[in-house]
C-alpha cells in the first residue's frame, strides 16, 4: 500500500529529511531480520492530533528488544514516546501511522547478533484503512491460509519481530491472489490463530470470543482494547481455542489490530458469516472505539497522549 512521504524522521540520533533516513547495505536487520518494530495510529480530535495507546506500543517495543537480546542504551521509554509524539508535531500531522523500528545495522555479515550496532529510526506517515475504507462498514472477504501461524517452540509469537513476518507476506500473498482481503493463518495444531496482521475475535450466541494467547498470536494492543470496551459495554467474554469451523459458524467475526482498527469479516472461504454484514456487537464495539479515539467520547482509560504544537518544525535537530 503507497504512502505519503513525511518531511521529517528521527534517524541516526537526530531529524533528518526523508531521503537522508538510509542505513547501509551490510545492515544486519537487512539481511537476518533482526529488528523490533510497532505501529501506532495518532488520530484527530478537536483539540488537535492524539496517539493512541502509546505507552502500550512502547512497552511492547522494549519488550521485543528483550526477546532479541537488543541492548537500547540510554533510550528510555519515555524519550521514544517523546520522539513519536514528536514525528507526529514536526510533520504537523492531524492523523497518522508512526512506525518506531530498532534494529541492528551494519558491521559485516554472520547469524551472531550481538556485535552489531542497535540503532532506533521513527517515521511518521499519512495512512488510510488497511482494509479498505468501505471494509470498516461492510466487511471484507477472508480466507483460512495454507500457511500455519508458527508456536513458541519455532519462534517467538509475542515479539513484533520484523523477520517473522515473512509468513504474513506469504498469507497475503495468497489470499490476494484468490480475491480475497485477507488470510486467516491456523496455529500447528489446526486452530484459529491471528491474520495477516490482525487479532481475531467472533460472536456466537451474544457471547465474544477470541484466541488465547497460547493459540501462538501477538498479544495485540488493539484487542486488549476491544476485551475492555467489551467489558465496559457488559459482553460476555471468553477467551477459548477456536477451531476452524467455528469460524464459519459465528454470528460475527472481525479483525482487529492498529492498521486495521477493527474491520468486520463477512464471509470465510466464501462462507457467509451470519447475514454476511456487520453485526451488532461488532458495531457497538467499533462505535466506542472510534468514539474515544477521536475524542468524541471520554477517555476514561487514559489511552489518549495529546500532541503539543511544536515551536519551530522544520529544522534538524540532535536527539
Amino acid at each position: 500500500m503507497a504512502i505519503n512521504r513525511a518531511d521529517w524522521i528521527f534517524h541516526g540520533g537526530r531529524w533528518v529529511r526523508w531521503d537522508e533516513a538510509t542505513i547501509h547495505v551490510t545492515s544486519h536487520a537487512l539481511h537476518y531480520g533482526s529488528s523490533a518494530f510497532e505501529g501506532i495510529r495518532a488520530y484527530k480530535t478537536a483539540r488537535g492530533p492524539a496517539v493512541f495507546r502509546l505507552d502500550a506500543h512502547v512497552r511492547r517495543l522494549f519488550d521485543t528488544c528483550k526477546l532479541l537480546s537488543m541492548d537500547l542504551g540510554e533510550l528510555t521509554r519515555e524519550r521514544i514516546e517523546g520522539l513519536c509524539v514528536e514525528a507526529v508535531s514536526r510533520n504537523r500531522f492531524e492523523s497518522c501511522y508512526i512506525r518506531p523500528i530498532v534494529f541492528r545495522g551494519e558491521g559485516g555479515l554472520g547469524l551472531y547478533p550481538l556485535d552489531f550496532p542497535v540503532e532506533l529510526s521513527i517515521f511518521a506517515v499519512e495512512w488510510g484503512r488497511y482494509l479498505g475504507a468501505e471494509g470498516i462498514e461492510k466487511g471484507v472477504d477472508a480466507m483460512v491460509s495454507s500457511w500455519r501461524r508458527f508456536n513458541a517452540s519455532t519462534s517467538m509469537p509475542l515479539g513484533k519481530i520484523g523477520g517473522q513476518y515473512t509468513t504474513s507476506q506469504l498469507v497475503s500473498i495468497e489470499a490476494r491472489a484468490g480475491g480475497f482481503a485477507e488470510g486467516i493463518m491456523l496455529d500447528a495444531e489446526g486452530n484459529a490463530s491471528e491474520g495477516a496482521g490482525e487479532n481475531l475475535f467472533l460472536v456466537k450466541d451474544g457471547v465474544l470470543m477470541t484466541p488465547p494467547i497460547a493459540s501462538s498470536i501477538l498479544g495485540g494492543i488493539t484487542r486488549d482494547t476491544v476485551l475492555t470496551i467489551a467489558r465496559d459495554l457488559g459482553i460476555p467474554l471468553e477467551t477459548c481455542t477456536i477451531s476452524r469451523d467455528m469460524l464459519y459458524l459465528a454470528d460475527e467475526l472481525f479483525m482487529c489490530g492498529t492498521a486495521a482498527e477493527i474491520t468486520p469479516v463477512r464471509s470465510v472461504d466464501r462462507i457467509p458469516i451470519g447475514t454476511g454484514s456487520r453485526g451488532a456487537l461488532t458495531r457497538a464495539i467499533q462505535d466506542r472505539f472510534f468514539g474515544i479515539v477521536s475524542g468524541a467520547l471520554d477517555d476514561r482509560h487514559g489511552w489518549l497522549t495529546p500532541v503539543p504544537a511544536l515551536e519551530h518544525a522544520g529544522a534538524p535537530t540532535d536527539s
